[in-house]
């Protein structure tokens, strides 16, 4: 994949801290409505049968975060790979990242979710993933970049033909599979239970499909939008014929609703856990497209995004707490209790007439983005004048 390079390897493209900034925006407005709705621990707002248009489109719209993210980290591997690291740094790099981010799902990620240490009930999520697609990643690196692409490719496009292996197909292998393939809980101590969200063959392609794509970010910048255009338009066509035929790419087909409004969001409406190759069509289609549409907004008006988008794992790591400690302030004004929010999900006993709307779940969204800026801000200036502390790029 060879064109004219308009970008100095050093030369950071504004436009994927614009795309990875948003991400992290939405992201914290799903997080927003985990705690400040009753639209999860009394119904599911991707069910058609019982969620409203306001709670299905807030659900949707965060879809593409973690496609997007996972994405452009792999980008970033390229990124650092090309500025003259090593092979065998560059590994030791990606595996000492990914232990890190495996451990902090553990610890830190999982006290802002419960507010507490009562470890029979872990939740495996997205920075665990990412944790394990990036020393995954540290293997492919020893491939030519176009065959760790090719191979990633394969796992997007290639793995709903898995979907009909369940766990117990494999016998004593079966919390393997869980881990690669099925969403689901693993006892490896009765009592303790470990929920696998996002199972790893899917993402690991999607990481790897992003580091094949990096050289592109590179080219000049006619031909670098021209091509994203290109293949945004082309990714959400193929999701719209095959999406509209229901030959392949999810396990659930769309169907005709009681009205036009909710047979669409049917058609809209992919798995995600695993995510399905039609998910990450409709994800990654319109990405491509923001990432080209990005370069020519103006800095005034994107200078928030990119300064989120160069810190975006301290943004994650400060607002999961910031936001449970918003929640148990408001429950305690309500209530005068909030015991619901330290226990974990297994045992939660939510009050009856929980129901805050998504006028809540706005407010809490941009009162916490608006509390974490000026932390941001501070920690993106602690990075650009401390390069040599070796710590601040695991943060």
């Amino acid at each position: 994949m060879e064109s004219p390079q308009g970008l100095h390897p050093q030369q950071r493209l504004e436009s994927i801290d614009i795309l990875r900034g948003l991400a992290m925006l939405f992201m914290a407005l799903d997080h927003s409505r985990d705690f400040f709705s009753h639209a999860h621990y009394f119904f599911n707002p991707a069910d058609l049968v019982q969620t409203t248009a306001g709670f299905f489109v807030t659900r949707w719209i965060t879809n593409f975060c973690a496609p997007v993210f996972i994405f452009l980290s792999g980008v970033g591997v390229f990124f650092s790979f090309s500025h003259g690291k090593t092979l065998g740094q560059m590994q030791k790099t990606l595996v000492a990242r990914g232990l890190w981010l495996i451990f902090l799902e553990l610890t830190v990620v999982r006290f802002g979710w419960y507010f507490n240490f009562d470890y029979h009930y872990v939740k495996l999520g997205v920075i665990w993933c990412i944790g394990w697609c990036l020393i995954t990643l540290a293997g492919l690196l020893i491939l030519p970049r176009w065959l760790a692409g090719l191979l990633g490719l394969v796992m997007i496009v290639g793995h709903n033909l898995l979907d009909s292996l369940t766990p117990e197909t494999f016998g004593a292998f079966s919390w393997l599979w869980r881990i690669l393939h099925v969403p689901g809980t693993l006892q490896p101590v009765p009592g303790y239970e470990f929920v696998v969200i996002y199972p790893l063959i899917p993402w690991i392609g999607v990481m790897a499909a992003g580091y094949a794509f990096g050289p592109v970010l590179q080219w000049e910048t006619s031909p670098r939008r021209k091509l994203l255009l290109g293949l945004g338009t082309g990714l959400i066509l193929v999701f719209i014929i095959l999406r509209g035929l229901n030959l392949y790419g999810d396990a659930t087909p769309w169907t005709t609703q009681a009205t036009r409004l909710f047979t669409f969001f049917s058609f809209l409406n992919c798995q995600k856990y695993p995510p399905s190759l039609l998910y990450l069509l409709i994800a990654l289609g319109p990405a491509f497209l923001a990432l080209a549409w990005c370069e020519k907004l103006p800095a005034q008006l994107t200078r928030p995004l990119v300064l989120l988008g160069q810190v975006p794992f301290f943004f994650y790591i400060l607002h999961l707490p910031l936001l449970h400690a918003m929640a148990v302030g408001t429950e305690l004004v309500r209530y005068g209790e909030a015991d619901w929010l330290f226990t974990n999900p297994p045992w939660q006993v939510w009050p009856i007439d929980y129901s805050h709307d998504l006028v809540s779940t706005y407010l809490a969204w941009i009162m916490g983005a608006l509390i974490l800026y000026p932390a941001c801000r501070w920690y993106a200036g602690l990075k650009s004048r401390h390069r040599d502390w070796w710590w601040l790029y695991y943060l």
